[in-house]
């Protein structure tokens, strides 16, 4: 099975929403973890899911320029650099100096940048990024503890962080479909331009914009856009119609959550769940310590596991909360000390029999697959926009039977209030 697409993701959850469009859009997708060595699995996309968001931006562009090397290695005909659909970073990158990096690595001049996912409320109108009706600046990023984003502009955003010229491709344009979106590409990157941001408001602009870069040899933005680049492979004859591309081994064994993300979403799904199941909310700011964390919640567990419904584990807090504990730990020493603490919850979680996990958040979801030992993820169906179930091999030393589990990345913004509990409906 040749490889067609090869896609270098800056967090984990945002790889396995990423390669979630892939499947649902007929390619089989598997999700690698960290830079790959070795042969890669076969599949028609293989994602390179990396913890680079907030990383150094030295060691974020080394590390993503490594995975595309890896991915051109294998054969891949087209690149996709995917970011989160708000579009977080700071003014110093990441976003920025890795698109730079990948496009000199290809060669390339030119790449579009589209963060927008309407399904989950993400839209592009006039180069501004809305969340839901609110600007990007007043949805809560604002808030955010790692990549606070008070600009919703993303000709601004974008250009603060790379030396090349950004443009944008508005509204009235992509509105007229893939001809006019491609003339008007064609145009930037004529007159200079590295990058352009492009507006979308509905699924039917992601499409149009994605025929619109097939010949790009590096496509960037949120996993939306790539809805539309199955269908340039099947139009090229090199992908084949499948009907199986999110058959997944069958799910067993008892079922957890582990909640890092501070989102508001993730709050309110952590609220919604505490009137049906089990919840215990750890408190980082009384316990500053990951270990006793996660032995007051592995005793709390104890008799509480079930094979029909979850217990959740949340280390999420409100912005006074988090911002309590920056103050009092330091910004990194904070994310470090939940990501620590819940990645040693759910190694315990797996040694007690769980074996259908949810993760939300991003870096937490990076830092328990790391825990783990998961090195690929096979994807599965959909659970809500932008969240399928995975299965994940478990390295054999770890004693597990069967030597697998099923692992839901949920990306703090995403998912319906009621998500913690839906989604061991659909597994």
């Amino acid at each position: 099975m040749p490889l067609l697409l090869g896609c270098v993701a800056d967090d984990f959850t945002g790889a396995t929403d990423l390669a979630s469009m892939l499947v649902k859009n007929g390619m089989s997708c598997v999700q690698v973890i960290g830079v790959p060595e070795g042969d890669l699995p076969e599949a028609d996309a293989v994602v390179v899911a990396l913890k680079s968001r907030t990383a150094p931006v030295t060691q974020a562009v080394a590390e993503s320029v490594a995975a595309a090397d890896a991915l051109l290695a294998a054969g891949a005909r087209q690149l996709f650099f995917k970011y989160c659909s708000t579009f977080d970073s700071t003014d110093q990158g990441n976003i920025g100096p890795v698109a730079d990096a990948l496009l000199k690595r290809l060669s390339a001049g030119f790449a579009i940048a589209c963060p927008a996912f309407p399904a989950n409320g993400r839209s592009i109108y006039q180069g501004h990024l809305f969340v839901g009706q609110r600007l990007l600046n007043e949805s809560g990023m604002e808030n955010h503890p790692l990549t606070p984003m008070r600009d919703p502009d993303l000709v601004r955003v974008l250009s603060r962080q790379t030396d090349g010229a950004v443009g944008l491709v508005s509204f009235p344009v992509v509105e007229q479909g893939a001809g006019a979106i491609r003339q008007a590409l064609t145009r930037l990157a004529e007159s200079g331009r590295r990058y352009a941001i492009v507006d979308a408001v509905t699924d039917a602009h992601l499409h149009a914009i994605g025929e619109a870069v097939a010949a790009h040899a590096l496509v960037t933005g949120g996993s939306g856009v790539a809805m539309g680049l199955p269908e340039n492979f099947r139009r090229a004859g090199l992908l084949p119609v499948r009907s199986d591309a999110a058959a997944l081994p069958q799910a067993e064994g008892l079922c957890a959550v582990v909640a890092g993300s501070c989102s508001r979403a993730t709050l309110g799904q952590i609220g919604f769940a505490r009137d049906q199941v089990p919840v215990l909310e750890l408190n980082a700011l009384a316990t500053p310590d990951a270990s006793a964390l996660a032995r007051q919640a592995l005793e709390w567990v104890e008799g509480r596991l079930d094979a029909a419904r979850p217990v959740v584990i949340a280390a999420s807090a409100p912005p006074e909360k988090v911002a309590a504990l920056q103050q009092k730990l330091g910004r990194e020493a904070a994310g470090a000390l939940v990501e620590q603490a819940l990645a040693e919850v759910a190694e315990g979680l797996v040694a007690r029999g769980v074996r259908r996990l949810v993760v939300a958040g991003g870096e937490t979801s990076g830092a328990v697959v790391t825990r783990l030992g998961v090195t690929s993820l096979r994807i599965g169906a959909e659970i809500d926009p932008g969240v399928p179930w995975t299965f994940a091999p478990l390295p054999r030393a770890s004693g597990v039977t069967p030597a697998g589990i099923h692992l839901a990345l949920k990306s703090g913004n995403f998912g319906a209030r009621d998500f913690f509990l839906k989604a061991f409906d659909h597994v």
